[in-house]
């Protein structure tokens, strides 16, 4: 059994026991909200995608008879296993199996190839990893093998989802188990004592890798407990009932996913639906026929919805709520959407994986602080805007967010110096997102100190994306970033001075090559500018501000 951190890790105690005291953190671990909603509601449907579902009280059963399946295979408890799906039903039943064995979840968006999928089962020295055959050509089992080809005394087994149905027979060539083969038979009572005692609420539960101001990813190292304080806040603030019905096109690999399409309506004995792969029209014929209530997406997603939205044809008049997070909303954005959900309301949302939910506008919010402001923290938690220094500064002064609360995480996974570095001295974690806030505490998100560029929501290194092009033999130095884009908030370019005696590599040649190292498409640069020289400051940095304004400038020649 490998030792795990726990919250005394990171929390004093004094402040334990103000989260419970308040209930911010409950003793209940996330099997045992399964169990209470299958008891409460057993036939009710808790998730479900366009061909799968699952009651709560088949989850229930499920999730104790896969946990036993996985231990047989030879996971243990404090073991971490890698869980790389779409917006399947599955992948609600791993992570409820994994944290009912006791062991840890390690998330992968599908998005993500070798490089990235490589460098987490290595960090987080996963043993297992559950994942599908393939989607839209690429064989995600195939990439498995590879990466257990180059440490197979680490990753020793792998779980494949949905192979070649019907049949649900493993390629023979991976070895790989068939997830529905650890469905054992046997008296439920018997195979919870095979099993032994569950895991507590604080122990380790999910470690959720996000990309930041290096190349390599951290890992954020949550309990359910932190998990589900963001669920519970976020339910508080729009009045979530059992009656509501999550849509969930988000990817449920991913902190958003996790947190509001299956820990806030588990929680509320609520339904949710996962969208399986996004598209805008399909997404607004789903919403129809399920009757969905709420979604939480980055606003892309709302934005490619009204693009293609017809008033004659598509009726969203189920809708709520739909909670915009990943970066901060248009206020024409916000008119124009809240006209197309005829009723529903939007809401701005900032978050980030070291603490999910950081501030919120809520139900009770006048309809314009959406537009003018990221919300305010909410019930539990603190936030300031502070300096370098970490004190914090006045009302309209631009600095760092920073967060203390119930949701924040134990910490980064194996990375004790960067953990303490992201402190001040009274214990609020800095963000490294820019922004003011005002006098209602209401908190604008302006920019970012980390050197990163958000497509869609998707966080991705500039600084990675530059160290890979500097092996290119024609490019002699590389910056990227991000240049504006109505749709996505941001897409890579990269700026390229040619290597001396080499003609100027072409976008083609650069994808080509960013490819061939297995970058996933995303993080793939949309435009490429040939420059004699970089703008530098007197020490030497490149002047990226300056990049910047260029190419908004270029763009709206």
């Amino acid at each position: 059994m490998t030792a795990q951190p726990t919250i005394h890790n990171r929390y004093s105690t004094e402040q334990i026991a103000e989260y419970y005291d308040a209930g911010y953190w409950r003793t209940e671990t996330f099997a045992d909200d399964i169990a209470a909603q299958a008891a409460a509601r057993p036939e009710k449907v808790f998730v479900f995608d366009s061909t799968t579902s699952f009651t709560f009280a088949q989850l229930r059963d499920d999730m104790l008879r896969v946990a036993v399946g996985l231990h047989r295979l030879g996971v243990e408890r404090g073991d971490r296993v890698v869980v790389q799906l779409p917006n399947w039903t599955e992948f609600v039943l791993a992570a409820a199996a994994i944290s009912r064995l006791g062991a840890v979840m390690v998330p992968v968006m599908p998005i993500y190839r070798e490089a990235e999928v490589s460098y987490v089962v290595e960090h987080s020295g996963a043993i297992a990893a559950i994942t599908c055959e393939s989607i839209k050509d690429f064989s995600y089992l195939q990439m498995y093998a590879a990466v257990q080809g180059e440490r197979p005394e680490q990753l020793r087994h792998l779980v494949v989802t949905r192979p070649g149905q019907p049949g649900e027979h493993a390629p023979a060539t991976t070895g790989a188990t068939v997830f529905s083969s650890l469905v054992v038979d046997g008296d439920l009572d018997t195979l919870a004592a095979e099993l032994g005692a569950a895991p507590g609420p604080d122990e380790p539960f999910v470690i959720v890798y996000t990309s930041g101001t290096t190349s390599k990813p951290k890992g954020c190292h949550h309990t359910y407990n932190t998990v589900r304080a963001s669920a519970a806040a976020i339910a508080a603030s729009i009045d979530y009932t059992d009656s509501d019905v999550q849509f969930g096109p988000s990817p449920i690999t991913h902190s958003t996913g996790l947190v509001t399409s299956v820990v806030l309506p588990l929680i509320h004995g609520a339904s949710s639906h996962l969208m399986e792969a996004w598209e805008p029209k399909e997404a607004m014929e789903r919403i129809r026929e399920h009757g969905c209530t709420v979604a939480v997406t980055a606003t892309a997603f709302l934005q490619m919805m009204m693009a293609v939205h017809d008033p004659a044809t598509h009726d969203l008049s189920s809708m709520r709520y739909w909670i915009c997070a990943g970066a901060p909303i248009p206020g024409s954005v916000v008119d124009a959407a809240t006209k197309m959900l005829g009723g529903g309301r939007v809401l701005s949302l900032y978050g980030r994986s070291e603490n999910f939910l950081t501030t919120m506008c809520t139900s009770t919010d006048p309809a314009e602080r959406s537009a003018t402001s990221d919300g305010r923290a909410l019930a539990g938690a603190s936030v300031k805007v502070v300096d370098a220094l970490g004190e914090q500064v006045p009302a309209g002064v631009e600095g760092d967010i920073a967060y203390r609360g119930p949701s924040h995480m134990i910490g980064y996974y194996a990375d004790a110096a960067q953990t303490d570095a992201l402190f001040t001295s009274d214990g609020f974690s800095r963000s490294g997102d820019l922004g003011f806030m005002d006098d209602d505490g209401f908190v604008r998100v302006t920019g970012r100190t980390k050197d990163i560029i958000i497509r869609g929501g998707l966080n991705i290194s500039a600084r990675e994306i530059a160290a890979l092009l500097l092996d290119h033999s024609a490019i002699g130095s590389v910056v990227a970033v991000g240049m504006p884009d109505e749709r996505l908030g941001e897409r890579v370019c990269v700026y390229v001075v040619p290597a001396a005696g080499h003609d100027a590599p072409s976008l083609e040649d650069v994808t080509t090559f960013l490819k061939e190292r297995h970058v996933a498409t995303p993080k793939l640069p949309e435009r490429l500018e040939v420059v004699d020289t970089l703008p530098m400051t007197a020490t030497g940095k490149v002047q990226k501000h300056v990049l910047r304004a260029d190419i908004a400038a270029k763009l709206e020649v």
